[in-house]
């Protein structure tokens, strides 16, 4: 007898609406404002409408005067269209604890050494008095809207260069297609309402409409192109009106899935870390321009045997093809242009395309020697190799401060655990274990990634970056515990925990539901001396290691 099933309609990217509040009435409106006027909706396929967009991919969201829209250095998936009201973009930088990040001073060595008498056997105590009611009571509520408020902004607007914008402004459109972060910080001078425009609807917009294509791709020709071209070793030393050729002929790309982290997460899963994402040029491909990384990491790999093996990866600034592409120009024996490795998005990449054209105009004739080739590595050993291949299929190769350990040298005394416990009231902020090759184990242990994915969709982004040395931290007073951060971190290195009161009461909500927040390590960016963890182990088998930097964890214990 067959065994009974349940059928559904196939899951849709359109299931989970970015805002709940989009009605067909609203929508509608929208489709009369100025700046959705322009767009040439027929131009749209039948799957993916303007009317859908709009209704699937975008929110209004209002602020107050005073809150914050985008922080400095934050990351974020969003571009904002401004429907009403004014706000203001600061053009200096402003104090980090106004804007809800955390402070960097270090405490001293006296008040760092009486955490050892002030720690607490009862776990994760807090202040419930440092909360807002307002903050403990949108934890449960789902709120999209909760903002971190500017205190005392009209001070900040008096003594701060500042830029305003208004009606049918857009922002936030380069950080939310690039993955990168956000170059200013933007609040609210008046009451204002908002539309926010997730990255999958601008993608769509840029993709099917010519007016919002050329807008978005103009800003960023204007406001950051030649400054990433004029930073590149090989243009660097190019002649201003040069650049600006290379600004004007320069093509955008984009590969591979913004959200890899969930795609990824599905694949460790289902045992098949190992798959690799987009391709973006196949071995043996004639390639028509040279690929700079502007944003996340691309692999190279080589064919061998049935398979590939994977060479080196390219992260923010590196270059591929130019190799090939000046070895064929010059006329060197063996090269017709040929591309001799294969090059594949490794989760999400953005990229800049230079035209072979100009290249051979205003760049190979100023190039005095031929620049470094990839296919030459095919000439190590495999067994050198091992190590990388497993950090690039775990994506390890996003992580700037990875908890390494080096098994052989381990006792599992648990030193380390004791250290980082005692360093934060009593709590450990990492689990040691993890995944192992050969001899190294990488930790359960926030790695402080390029490309911080935990960040990115935070209400009041708790999560951030620090200005100082780019810690990755959590700013208690303003987590909310929606678990974003916890679901988006693709090595599960995010937890969220019941915190209780200093006496250690449980604190709940109306509804007696534990309170939550996120927690992880944080390198003890407060304390001296840098990571307990580190310099706890009495058998220097523990190291934080850039996987992309260093290049070779045996490097990093000698």
């Amino acid at each position: 007898m067959a065994a009974n099933v349940e059928t559904m309609a196939r899951p849709q990217r359109w299931d989970s609406p970015f805002g709940a509040s989009m009605t067909d009435d609203v929508v509608e409106e929208l489709l009369h404002h100025p700046m959705i006027e322009k767009i040439a909706a027929e131009k749209f396929p039948a799957h993916t409408p303007l009317g859908g967009i709009l209704q699937n991919d975008t929110r209004i969201v209002s602020y107050r005067a005073g809150d914050i829209v985008v922080r400095e250095n934050d990351y974020g998936n969003s571009a904002f269209l401004i429907l009403d009201g004014h706000l203001r973009v600061a053009l200096d930088e402003l104090p980090q604890h106004l804007l809800g990040r955390l402070s960097a001073r270090k405490r001293g060595f006296v008040a760092a050494l009486g955490q050892l008498w002030s720690n607490s056997w009862k776990l994760e105590l807090r202040d419930a008095t440092k909360y807002s009611s307002q903050s403990l009571r949108n934890q449960r509520t789902g709120d999209p809207q909760i903002h971190v408020f500017l205190q005392d902004f009209g001070a900040i607007l008096e003594k701060n260069n500042t830029a305003r914008l208004g009606p049918n402004s857009l922002f936030g459109e380069l950080a939310a297609l690039g993955r990168v972060p956000r170059t200013a910080t933007v609040f609210a001078e008046t009451d204002a309402q908002v539309l926010e425009i997730r990255w999958q609807g601008l993608r769509e917009l840029r993709r099917y409409d010519p007016f919002w294509r050329k807008m978005i791709d103009e800003a960023y020709r204007d406001r950051a192109l030649y400054q990433a071209l004029a930073e590149a070793p090989y243009f660097r030393d190019l002649p201003p009106e040069v650049l600006e050729e290379l600004k004007k002929r320069t093509l955008f790309e984009q590969y591979g899935t913004f959200d890899w982290h969930t795609s990824y997460k599905r694949l460790i899963e289902q045992g098949r870390e190992g798959e690799h994402g987009t391709v973006i040029h196949n071995q043996g491909d004639y390639p028509d321009g040279v690929l700079m990384v502007r944003a996340g990491f691309a692999r190279v790999s080589v064919e061998l045997g049935h398979g590939e093996r994977t060479l080196t990866y390219l992260g923010a600034g590196e270059f591929y093809g130019m190799d090939e592409l000046y070895a064929a120009w010059k006329g060197i024996s063996g090269y017709d242009g040929a591309l001799r490795t294969k090059l594949t998005a490794l989760g999400y990449v953005d990229v800049l395309r230079i035209p072979l054209q100009v290249l051979e105009q205003y760049v190979f004739p100023q190039m005095e020697q031929p620049p470094p080739s990839f296919a030459d590595l095919a000439g190590q050993q495999i067994s050198e190799g091992s190590l990388q291949e497993w950090a690039v299929s775990r994506r390890y190769i996003n992580g700037t401060q990875a908890m390494v350990i080096d098994l052989d040298r381990c006792t599992r005394c648990d030193d380390c655990v004791r250290a980082c416990a005692s360093t934060h009231g009593g709590n450990p902020r990492f689990i040691r274990h993890g995944h192992v090759h050969e001899p190294w184990m990488v930790a359960n242990s926030c790695m402080h990634c390029t490309d911080p994915v935990c960040m990115i969709g935070c209400p009041t982004g708790a999560i951030h970056r620090t200005i100082e040395g780019g810690v990755v931290v959590i700013n208690d007073d303003t987590c909310v515990g929606c678990g974003t951060c916890a679901a988006s971190c693709p090595y599960d290195n995010i937890r969220l925990v019941e915190i209780r009161n200093l006496d250690g009461s449980a604190i709940v909500d109306a509804a007696m539901s534990p309170i939550r927040k996120a927690t992880k390590c944080d390198l003890c960016y407060g304390n001296p001396g840098g990571p307990a963890c580190v310099r706890a182990c009495p058998h220097d088998a523990l190291r934080r290691i850039d996987f992309h930097a260093s290049g070779n964890i045996e490097e990093a214990y000698k």
